[in-house]
């Protein structure tokens, strides 16, 4: 295909900036539908966005015969449903994270790709961004020699400022997104960690809830090994009090160290007793550089950028550090 025509199923509050602008600013590119079981919701955002068609159904979007390309945006309970009718109409998938509720239903959608032979790129877009290839960069140029560990620490309240605000706080609600804040927000840091040291040898961890008015775990703790030798160590808490917030992922070489927040706008870089601070302006449209190259892999003009097959790590990953796997 040479243009790639969008259809978003589940155009909610995550796809007004973050996401659904940039189908549009991107060369090749055009959102043309958009469906949410809210007919009034779907029918206002296409006038919004100057949106051609909008749907209350999502079958009636995928069977759009215009629509050559499906992004799906709804919360992770979804997922799968609406990614196996895609990839069964025979239309590449966008699928935002996490990929599911779990890694069995993140294999199914894998297994489904493969079955059909229908792209599927799961939206782990901070891959794309530049601050994040930049640290890429410095980690394969050895600019902190060679790699011994990475120690990430997520400490947030109850009420925080990371999470997009949604009308309901579906994401302390298991059944619809498989876990707390952690499987929303971990995926982000989990895959770059996948993206930066590769293959995982062994991994484990553990998930607690301290507060026992929520129905999910609030802390987790987990520990990787990669195939490489690299040692990561994550602690995720949702509990913490407001002056002990904390998002620091700092990775520890042989000659230095590289600080940065996943979340956050910078890098510092110290090696002996030099310090560099390097800032990055924020995106407008936080996906736009990720969403160029699922274009460019549609038209078969570049690779995936998040495979199906990366992004099931990931989900397991988080199975194994909150006992989802036992």
């Amino acid at each position: 295909m040479n243009e790639i025509k969008w259809g978003i199923i589940g155009c909610g509050d995550v796809t007004e900036v973050k996401s659904g602008p940039a189908f549009n600013k991107v060369p090749h590119s055009k959102l043309v539908a958009v469906m949410r079981r809210d007919a009034a919701k779907a029918q206002d955002y296409a006038k919004r966005h100057a949106v051609p068609k909008w749907y209350s159904n999502a079958a009636d979007l995928i069977n759009d015969a215009e629509v050559n390309a499906i992004y799906i945006a709804t919360p992770p309970l979804q997922h799968e449903t609406y990614t196996l009718a895609a990839l069964a109409a025979g239309k590449p998938v966008y699928v935002e994270k996490p990929m599911a509720l779990n890694g069995i239903a993140a294999q199914n959608m894998a297994n489904a790709a493969q079955q059909h032979g229908i792209k599927l790129v799961v939206a782990h877009y901070r891959r794309a961004q530049p601050l994040f290839l930049k640290i890429k960069s410095l980690l394969e140029a050895n600019t902190i020699g060679q790699v011994r560990l990475v120690d990430l620490k997520m400490l947030q309240p109850k009420a925080n400022q990371v999470i997009a605000n949604t009308a309901e706080n579906w994401r302390i609600n298991p059944a619809i997104s498989g876990g707390g804040l952690f499987h929303d927000l971990a995926p982000h840091q989990l895959d770059l960690m996948l993206y930066y040291f590769g293959n995982v040898k062994q991994f484990n961890g553990l998930a607690h809830k301290k507060d026992a008015a929520e129905p999910v775990e609030d802390l987790v703790t987990g520990h990787i090994l990669f195939e490489n030798g690299v040692v990561f160590n994550g602690m995720w808490c949702f509990s913490s009090p407001k002056n002990e917030q904390t998002d620091r992922c700092e990775i520890y070489g042989s000659k230095g160290k590289i600080s940065f927040s996943v979340f956050g706008q910078s890098i510092k870089i110290s090696v002996d007793s030099d310090e560099q601070l390097i800032n990055f302006e924020p995106l407008q449209h936080v996906q736009q550089p990720m969403i160029e190259q699922v274009v460019a892999y549609f038209r078969n003009l570049g690779p995936n950028p998040c495979s199906a097959e990366e992004a099931l790590v990931t989900m397991k990953l988080m199975d194994g550090f909150t006992g989802k796997n036992n």
